[in-house]
C-alpha cells in the first residue's frame, strides 16, 4: 500500500476548514433571513390585530 502524497496532508484539512467556514457563513445568513421574516410576520399580525381592535372599538354596540 502506497503512502499518500504530502499534498493530502495539506489539501484535506484545508477543504474541511473551508467547508466549515462556508457552512457557517451560509447558515448564519439563512438564520438572519429567517429571523427577519419572522419579525415581519409578527409585525404584520400585530398591525392586523390593532386594526381589528380599532374597528371593534369604533363599531356601535347595542346594549339594549
Amino acid at each position: 500500500m502506497d503512502v499518500p502524497p504530502s499534498s493530502h496532508f495539506i489539501y484535506i484539512p484545508v477543504m474541511l476548514v473551508l467547508g466549515i467556514v462556508f457552512g457557517f457563513v451560509m447558515g448564519s445568513r439563512a438564520t438572519r433571513d429567517q429571523i427577519n421574516m419572522d419579525q415581519k410576520k409578527a409585525d404584520e399580525r400585530a398591525r392586523k390585530k390593532a386594526a381589528r381592535h380599532a374597528r371593534a372599538a369604533a363599531s356601535p354596540i347595542n346594549d339594549d
